[in-house]
């Protein structure tokens, strides 16, 4: 009988350990993001980036949760909270830069779990942090190059979020290209102070046209208004963050789309070697974190895609600085 017992317990414990040793193997990361992860921008780009790792890696070694349309700093501080007190995630993910206070807090307290957030440079100097952002200069600056090739009132007109982050950054890009091939096209830009307020980003795309612009850009989540108003008015648009083109249909000429796979994929790689943060990563055209995509309806001319291939070329190879200021300020 003492027998029996004791090859009972050991399988018990090889089952056990078996299991544990399994629940390790496993990559897990919890994201919070603002917004919906189908909004067409910021939150679905980090969607779709945790989907392209579980289908590199395997479902069997990576597993990842999410919580969208988290914009109220309270309710985000909640979840991150719970996710990095449940010891489940190796990863936890503040995809906004209204969370940076929270992650401080919580990296200071749960010293033994990841966390990164983005879009800001700031690691507070914790060695759990990692931060990320985007050079969304870099693809504003192309769009803006072919929007200049492309107006015919000469004016174009740019709905941007709150005048912080990669928002701005898109903004300041998309001007300095149109004003490298024309100084004197008019770049009208509108910040409405919100990601989300799509009935204010509609309004502001809508007086965009009304002061002569045949072309709209923009980012954030509440573009959906100004791609509507775009397709409506049969303009063109130029989109950031994510791919655009379901919604916009013919009007849509090219978006940047953000890959943040590229830096994610080499924070796992660190935490599996006990690197947990201290680093700051950036997406760039050069790291292949930025891609420029056309939208699958707009032709584009033999000469058109000349220049920007060169475009591309350009700033990857440095010759083309899309805000020389901030090269300086760096």
């Amino acid at each position: 009988m003492k027998k029996i017992l004791a090859i009972g317990l050991l399988v018990l414990f090889l089952v056990t350990h078996g299991a544990a040793l399994a629940h390790e193997e496993v990559f897990r990361i919890a994201a919070l993001m603002p917004s919906a992860t189908n909004d067409l921008a910021f939150s679905q780009s980090m969607y779709d980036a945790l989907v392209a790792i579980q289908e590199e890696l395997g479902e069997e070694a990576f597993e990842f949760t999410v919580q969208d349309s988290t914009y109220i700093v309270d309710d985000a501080a909640v979840a991150l909270r719970d996710w990095a007190a449940s010891g489940e995630f190796q990863l936890v993910i503040a995809h906004g830069s209204q969370y940076g206070p929270i992650v401080e807090e919580l990296a200071a307290e749960f010293s033994d779990v990841s966390f990164a957030w983005g879009t800001r440079q700031d690691t507070f100097g914790m060695d759990n942090v990692y931060s990320y952002a985007a050079a969304s200069d870099e693809g504003g600056y192309f769009n803006g190059v072919l929007a200049a090739h492309l107006t015919e009132t000469r004016v174009v007109g740019l709905v941007g979020p709150i005048e912080v982050g990669d928002g701005k950054l898109y903004a300041d890009g998309f001007a300095n290209g149109v004003a490298s091939v024309d100084e004197d096209i008019a770049v009208n830009i509108v910040f409405i102070g919100s990601f989300s307020d799509v009935p204010l980003a509609t309004e502001a795309a809508e007086t965009h046209l009304a002061n002569g612009a045949d072309i709209l850009t923009g980012t954030a989540q509440m573009v959906v208004g100004p791609i509507a108003v775009a397709v409506a008015n049969d303009v063109l648009w130029f989109g950031s963050d994510a791919s655009q083109d379901e919604l916009s249909e013919d009007i849509g000429v090219a978006f940047q789309i953000y890959k943040w796979e590229v830096l994610l994929l080499d924070m796992i790689s660190n935490i599996k070697e006990g690197l947990l943060g201290g680093e700051y990563y950036k997406l760039t055209l050069e790291n292949g974190g930025l891609v420029m995509e056309y939208d699958k309806d707009f032709e584009i001319s033999e000469e058109l895609m000349a220049i920007a291939d060169e475009t591309i070329a350009g700033i990857v190879a440095g010759d083309i600085v899309p805000i020389p200021d901030m090269m300086e300020e760096e």
